[in-house]
């Protein structure tokens, strides 16, 4: 029976800038299988990838799948809008009715589309 999520995997054309876009919301690369085909596998602090990266392949076009978003527990939502807004990246902040937690949506530079989970104390 199902008890936890393992991991999402996204396709790009672009590993360098994936790494980069993952990176600056605290995921780290790590040990990844030797595979023959080019990516990475990101941790968040602990022994479990919970991302994995695949370049090198085609990518669909338009660039969407049928996953329709991956949501990830943030923290420093001030942060995170700062440097969106720097690099003038999209997103959708949203006050989720009921608990209170701040939503925000962004897309990776794949067009993956991200939700970040802050707690409903902090303050955007």
């Amino acid at each position: 029976m199902i008890h936890d999520m393992n991991h999402f995997t996204v396709l790009t054309d672009d590993l360098d800038r994936t790494l980069a876009f993952y990176g600056r919301l605290g995921l780290a690369p790590g040990p990844r299988p030797p595979f023959d085909f080019p990516g990475a596998w990101l941790y968040a602090g602990d022994d479990r990838a919970i991302l994995h990266v695949i370049a090198a392949r085609e990518l669909p076009s338009p660039a969407i799948g049928v996953l329709d978003h991956m949501a990830f527990s943030a923290r420093g939502l001030k942060g995170v809008k700062a440097w969106l807004d720097a690099e003038g990246m999209p997103y959708d902040l949203r006050h989720l009715p009921g608990s209170g937690v701040w939503q925000l949506f962004c897309h990776d530079p794949n067009g993956a589309k991200v939700e970040l989970d802050f707690a409903a104390s902090e303050s955007p």
